[in-house]
């Protein structure tokens, strides 16, 4: 039988009960330490070395550790890495347990869990991006910014909760375990956690809500369904979970209407670079934001682009009113410059892991908004609204401002306990305490001379150690004197320690000196933890206003990068409209273009004009000309138009798009049994099953994950449905020239190709897109400037001139076809011999046999 565990090893396997899915961070001391298989975990993870202590079950126990001070690098690599953690705390201080009598281990406790949805850290967060976690039980989705307090809900479920999902993009979500394995979920499968199912009840999830709030009633919030409470409530027990029962300042739970965001899916997300950890998206080609906040407000915008024009307008008119102020625009971004992030730092002020520096943020924060608000008030133009309301938000708490300026230190201490946070002059208990602890280190110094001049002995030296205290430090021949005959100037005079050369004594002059020192000392570090409690809690008081401050200055800072952009870039405002018009003159992809011209290039700019009689564009032409690059400038200006942002276009006057589907490039999915083409075939059905006569499509080479005939026959089709059906705006590419034959007979396609020019047997792409359609392809000469060896070029050649001449010798495939006419082939019977057979029936008085007799003869007229 194995001995029982040590008491700390109990309060460890105790712990770990409870949270068998976590990685236990077990204070012990100055570090955090792993044992057993978390150990092992987290040594492999961490590349640090995996030690053992002691045994357990006749085996040693693996064994390892971060220190405390410095743990946040590793635990963000944890946490990177997918590992929950668990933080386990000493409660009590040694000096608290023993005036308490606690016998054994000091008591310890989970503090703290961290998930990739619930940090809260700088180190380990992305200043420039949201952190969301997501919560849905298949009907509805909540999500939760834990870092800033950010929180929506809205109904979700089909194709437009994936939609939902792919805009947050969220680093955790939870979902009740009876849908572990919906397919919807799929694309999110390694950052879900499954919840018992009565976690998404309605009624605890209002319960939930009204507590977080500290509300008897959500009226004032607003209407919401059933499905919305019960995700919301279920998002914030999970949080309050989390963080050891604290939630963060939440603001209030904004719900977003169905239709009024455009809805993007995951894949067009990936096509058109809209991610914003894209090493080359979007994003980090136009954000010329100055701070933290503004950078997430930007992506944010991007993720969720509006489809109500008041909202879409509102924002153009800020970024306008910026434009047409250039001297106020270089004010405001010198005076955000370096501003702190607020919103971040609020929020672990309202955990109460808020730090000296955190309230340093808030006081910086606070300064530059006045600063701000000094810039835009020498502006002489009108406020458009959204200016106006930021500017009304500048200065929500002078006091409080004005106290954390006098409180603290120019630059705070990152961690707390650090002391020195407090400036000198501001709290006179603490001056006080901190001058009786310096005095006392003054004396000491004094002290030391006066006895080396009392003993004679040179090297005298007043030292300190945390066992011994303050203590006298003598040559060992130079002790054995004192030893033999104490000089009065030494009361009380006690051998401690003989070191290597030297012997070590106490006083009760030094003894009395130590007491004084240590309760100096632990005065002012309990006053200076007094104070800055008292300045987390007024900063809590005025949390509100605080908020809106800090979100205030992320929207001015949009706006006027938004205008540095168009004034640097030559960006136009877009004509938004409420109509189905999609017209771009001079359009260019921002991403290329950012990339052609750190080439020392320029980008060739094309117009489009999908408005209704030209809504479907066939666009043919070779490789390397710029196909889909037009394709996605195209989407691209849709997304930063209705974001509220110019674009890159010499004129945009583009109606609101509801959805934007893209289907560009070959990528497969085999972790899922996907093929290339069966992912083609996937996103192309998407496409058919979702988009309106309001969504704007972009398709590339459908079909060529196939066989010619197959892809050929597929593409024709969905060129006529997008057409008939659909009626949506759409940029079709394809190498299929067959199907300019279709021109003629849907009257809203347009013909479209991306120009060549040949030039001594070579090929030069042009990138201008004009009316028509291209004759060929030129595959072979990119397979040229690939570098394929030029037998293969020329075996090639001779092939496809041979297979052009056979193909000039068969007809016309829309006559000889059927398979490619416009429309279904007519019924082979006569319409009339139809109609005299059916009025010839009497279907009462048809046995079974007669009724099947009958269909059969129907079907063979009917051929």
């Amino acid at each position: 039988m194995s001995a029982p565990p040590s008491p700390m090893l109990a309060q460890w396997f105790a712990a770990k009960a409870d949270h068998p899915d976590a990685l236990l961070f077990f204070r012990m001391g100055d570090f955090y330490e792993l044992f057993f298989e978390d150990a092992e975990k987290a040594a492999a993870a961490l590349d640090i070395a995996l030690t053992s202590r002691g045994e357990h079950a006749g085996h040693p126990i693996p064994m390892c550790g971060v220190p405390v001070v410095n743990h946040e690098p590793y635990l963000a690599r944890l946490i990177r890495k997918g590992f929950r953690v668990a933080i386990v705390e000493q409660t009590m201080t040694p000096v608290e347990a023993k005036r308490a009598k606690v016998k054994g281990p000091l008591p310890r406790a989970v503090v703290r869990i961290v998930t990739p949805g619930t940090v809260t850290e700088d180190a380990i967060l992305d200043g420039a991006r949201s952190n969301w976690i997501v919560a849905s039980n298949g009907a509805a989705l909540a999500w939760l910014d834990l870092s800033t307090g950010t929180f929506g809900v809205r109904m979700a479920a089909g194709p437009t909760l994936a939609a939902a999902l792919a805009a947050r993009d969220p680093s955790e979500l939870l979902v009740p375990d009876t849908l572990l394995a919906d397919p919807l979920f799929a694309e999110w499968r390694d950052r879900m956690l499954a919840l018992p199912g009565p976690r998404f009840g309605t009624e605890s999830g209002r319960r939930a809500l009204e507590a977080a709030y500290g509300v008897a009633t959500l009226d004032a919030l607003g209407a919401f369904s059933e499905d919305e409470l019960a995700v919301a409530g279920a998002l914030v027990e999970y949080v309050r979970a989390t963080q050891g029962g604290a939630l963060p300042r939440l603001a209030p739970l904004a719900r977003e209407a169905d239709g009024t965001t455009m809805a993007i899916d995951a894949a067009t997300r990936r096509s058109l670079g809209l991610d914003p950890s894209a090493p080359d998206g979007l994003l980090g080609a136009i954000d010329r934001t100055v701070t933290a906040a503004g950078a997430r407000l930007l992506a944010s915008r991007l993720a969720t682009p509006s489809t109500l024009r008041p909202v879409i307008e509102a924002r153009l008119d800020a970024a306008g009113f910026f434009v047409a102020d250039a001297a106020c625009r270089a004010r405001v971004r010198a005076a955000l410059k370096g501003a702190p992030d607020m919103a971040r730092a609020l929020a672990r002020i309202g955990l109460g892991r808020g730090s000296p520096a955190d309230l340093g943020a808030i006081r910086d924060g606070l300064a530059t908004a006045r600063a701000v608000a000094a810039a835009l008030a020498e502006a002489a133009l009108p406020r458009p609204p959204l200016v106006a309301a930021a500017e009304a938000a500048l200065d929500p708490a002078p006091a409080l401002a004005e106290r954390l300026a006098r409180a603290l230190v120019p630059r705070p201490p990152v961690r707390p306990g650090e002391g020195g946070a407090i400036a000198a002059g501001f709290d006179a208990a603490l001056d006080r305490a901190r001058g009786l602890r310096d005095d006392s280190r003054r004396v000491i110094a004094a002290r030391e001379g006066e006895l080396r001049a009392a003993t004679g002995i040179g090297a005298l030296k007043i030292r300190h150690t945390a066992q011994l205290g303050y203590f006298l430090e003598v040559p060992e021949a130079a002790g054995l004197r004192l030893r033999a005959n104490p000089p009065p100037a030494l009361a009380g005079l006690t051998h401690r320690q003989t070191m290597a050369g030297t012997m070590r004594f106490t006083t009760e002059e030094l003894a009395a000196l130590d007491r004084r020192i240590v309760e100096a000392a632990a005065e002012a570090e309990a006053r200076e933890a007094e104070i800055l409690g008292e300045l987390a809690a007024a900063v809590r008081a005025e949390a509100d206003g605080i908020a809106a401050c800090a979100e205030a200055l992320a929207g001015l800072d949009l706006a006027a990068a938004t205008a540095e952009l168009a004034e640097r870039d030559a960006w136009v405002r877009p004509e938004i409209t409420e109509d189905t018009r999609f017209v771009v003159e001079a359009g260019r992809h921002p991403v290329v273009e950012a990339a052609v011209r750190k080439a020392g290039g320029s980008f060739v700019a094309n117009g489009v004009d999908l408005s209704p009689g030209s809504r479907v564009w066939l666009v043919t032409g070779p490789n390397m000309a710029g196909k889909s690059t037009f394709l996605r400038q195209a989407a691209i200006l849709a997304v930063l138009a209705q974001a509220g942002l110019y674009v890159p276009a010499a004129a945009a006057r583009l109606g609101i798009v509801d959805r934007v589907f893209s289907r560009v490039g070959a990528a497969d999915d085999l972790a899922r049994g996907r093929s290339t083409f069966m992912v083609e075939m996937v996103e192309t059905a998407a496409i058919l099953n979702q988009a309106t006569a309001r969504s704007l499509v972009i398709l590339d080479e459908l079909g060529r994950g196939t066989a010619t005939w197959d892809g050929l026959a597929l593409a024709w089709a969905v060129l006529e449905a997008i057409h008939d059906r659909l009626r949506c705006r759409a940029l079709f590419a394809t190498h299929f020239h067959e199907l300019t034959a279709l021109a003629p007979r849907l009257p809203e396609l347009r013909l479209a190709r991306l120009r060549v020019k040949e030039w001594r047997g070579e090929v030069v792409f042009l990138h201008e897109v004009e009316e028509g359609a291209a004759d060929r392809s030129y595959g072979l000469h990119v397979a040229r400037l690939a570098g394929v060896p030029r037998e293969v070029v020329a075996r090639a050649q001779t092939v496809l001139s041979a297979l052009e001449e056979r193909a000039r010798a068969l007809a016309p495939l829309a006559e000889e076809l059927p398979l490619f006419a416009a429309r279904p082939p007519a019924a082979s019977a006569q319409p009339d011999e139809l109609r005299r057979i059916l009025a010839e029936t009497d279907p009462d008085d048809l046995s079974p046999r007669e009724a099947h007799a009958l269909l059969v003869r129907l079907k063979a007229l009917a051929g």
